[in-house]
Parts: C-alpha cells; sequence; structure tokens
C-alpha cells in the first residue's frame, strides 16, 4: 500500500491527516506543534518534528505539503529531490519562476507532481466541466465565482492569494484556455498591509469575461459559481445540501420584441452522486503515483492559475489596472 507522509497538521492539515488515514495511506505526521503529535496518536500513525525523517524513509513513497504557503516551494524541492511523489497545497509557490523549477524538477525526475486545486475532484463540478465540454451551454459568455465568509484572519497572504486560486482553476479549465488580462481591486478593513476583499475580472480572447470576488470579511458563507453560455446556465453552489448542488436554467433569445426578452426554459437540480472532495483528492494522489500518470491539477496546471494570480496581484498593486497574463 502507498505510504504517505504528511508535511503540516495546522488548520488544513488536520483535514488532510484524516483522508489520508481513512483510505490506509497516511504513515507519518511532520509537524514540531504538541497538537499535531495527538493527532498523529489517535490515528495510529508516526510523528516527526524534522522532515528530513521521512524524506530519508524509504517506506515513504509520497508527501503531502500543507503548511503555510512561502515554504511550499523549498519543501516540495526537497521532497523531489529525494525522489518522493508530492503532493503540495495551493498555491503551487509564490513566484512563476519557482514553480517553474518545480515543474522541471518533476518532469526531470519523473515524479508526480499535484496541487491542491481541490474543487476540480468535487463531484458536482466535474458534472458541470463535463457538460460544457460537451458543449450543453453553447459557447460561455460569463462566468461569475464568489467565495465569501467570515472566517480566519490570514497573516501571510491576502483573500487573493488565500481563496482565489481555487476559482481561477475552475474557470480556466471550464474555459479550457487562459485569460489574456485581468485586473483586480481591493480593500484592506481588518489589516493594514493584506486584502481582506478582492474582486477580479478576467478576459479570454474568446470573448468570455469572468469575475472572482473573495472576501473572509462577510455575514454569510458563500462558495458558488455560475456559468452563462450561449442557450444554457448553470449555478454551482457548494454551500447548498445534495442533491442541490448543480443547477441548471435553459433559456433562449426573444428577438421578436424590441427590446429582445431572455425567455427562461426547463430548470432543473441535476443528479450527482455525492461525495467528500478532498477524500476523493487524495485518492487521485494516491492512484496517480501508482498507475504513473499525471493528475487532473497537475503542476503545469497550477502554474497557469499561479500567472493569472500574478497578474492580478499586479493589477491590485497598480490601482486596476489591466495587466497581460
Amino acid at each position: 500500500m502507498t505510504k504517505i507522509a504528511l508535511l503540516g497538521c495546522g488548520g488544513w492539515g488536520k483535514n488532510l491527516a484524516r483522508n489520508l488515514s481513512e483510505i490506509s495511506a497516511l504513515h507519518t505526521i511532520v509537524d514540531p506543534d504538541a497538537k499535531a503529535a495527538t493527532i498523529a496518536a489517535q490515528l495510529n500513525v508516526n510523528h516527526v518534528a524534522n522532515p528530513e525523517v521521512a524524506l530519508n524513509d524509504p517506506a515513504i513513497v509520497g508527501i503531502a505539503i500543507a503548511t503555510p504557503a512561502e515554504t511550499h516551494y523549498a519543501l516540495a524541492m526537497r521532497a523531489l529531490n529525494a525522489g518522493k511523489d508530492v503532493y503540495v497545497e495551493k498555491p503551487i509557490a509564490l513566484t512563476i519562476s519557482e514553480g517553474e523549477e518545480m515543474v522541471r524538477t518533476a518532469r526531470a525526475a519523473r515524479r508526480v507532481l499535484m496541487v491542491g486545486h481541490i474543487l476540480h475532484y468535487h463531484p458536482a463540478f466535474r458534472r458541470l466541466l463535463e457538460l460544457v465540454r460537451d458543449g450543453a451551454f453553447g459557447p460561455l459568455r460569463h462566468i461569475i465565482s464568489n467565495r465569501m465568509s467570515l472566517g480566519r484572519l490570514r497573516e501571510e497572504e491576502n483573500v487573493l492569494w488565500s481563496f482565489a486560486p481555487h476559482d481561477l482553476s475552475m474557470i480556466c479549465a471550464l474555459a479550457n484556455s487562459m485569460p489574456v488580462r485581468a485586473r483586480a481591486i481591493g480593500a484592506h478593513f481588518l489589516s493594514d498591509t493584506l486584502e481582506d476583499v478582492t474582486s477580479v475580472h478576467v478576459d479570454f480572447s474568446g470573448g468570455l469575461v469572468a469575475e472572482v470576488r473573495s472576501s473572509w470579511c462577510h455575514p454569510r458563507k458563500i462558495q458558488s459559481l455560475t456559468v452563462v453560455g450561449e442557450h444554457s446556465m448553470a449555478v454551482f453552489d457548494d454551500t447548498r445540501a445534495w442533491p442541490e448542488k448543480l443547477f441548471l436554467c435553459d433559456y433562449s433569445v426573444d428577438r421578436t420584441r424590441s427590446p429582445s426578452n431572455l425567455v427562461r426554459g426547463e430548470e432543473r437540480f441535476l443528479e450527482v452522486t455525492p461525495g467528500e472532495p478532498l477524500k476523493l483528492e487524495m485518492q487521485h494522489f494516491i492512484d496517480c503515483i501508482e498507475k504513473r500518470r499525471d493528475p487532473v491539477t497537475h503542476g503545469a496546471e497550477a502554474l497557469r492559475v499561479l500567472r493569472v494570480l500574478q497578474a492580478a496581484q499586479g493589477s491590485l498593486e497598480q490601482d486596476g489596472a489591466w495587466v497581460h497574463v
């Protein structure tokens, strides 16, 4: 059985630990915090404070990294150079040059490099992506993604880097292309320097426009993705209970009137088999290790998202100016 060492067992890492344990893949938790030792004991796995112990253990074939973003590059490179397959939480790195080096190193060593864009493994998004690629919506016109909550403030990254990678990853997958330019505005109410509210606008060469709104200063939890095509629309709302996470609405344009009207067609919730995205994501990592194949969210995919993030950050720093991706 493939065995994984988890680096970092904090707020999100403990969820990775639980899911890796439930699929019998967790071997060691690496984290100096005493709480991590308690979790390791509860899951009946090893606990160490020094990553080198896991990197030098031949029984461990994969490393999962759930540490602060500024450590992703260094830890992932150490793991790849130690001959391990690597899963790293988003973002893949903080600079494009670091991300490119990670991708080159993984390819040269023939190692799996997977990045935690978890919503690619959500059954509702997988179904939505399948419909879009099958042409069920016609050409895409507009995508709006909202990710908001009254959440934990970060001290190391703004809300753009914390929340928006998920949405930008989904949007690029739906568009099956990269945007050509991005602009972003934001505000920091709760911090002197880090934006806790941002709005990103991206344009694609085929005419598709998309928006990503992020906030951890919002009274309600909102996690919705709205896709508008030429003749159908959909809403993927992850705050709704199964089976109401994916809603479809057909429409047409009545041009016999002046002005033209939009006419609603059939409306329905799509039946999707429920599943825990994080567990599906971790199982995919194991499958890619065992079958030696590229993950859905491979290093190059994450690098594309990083390029959009960098452009949006550049726009933030230029008061919302357009920045080419």
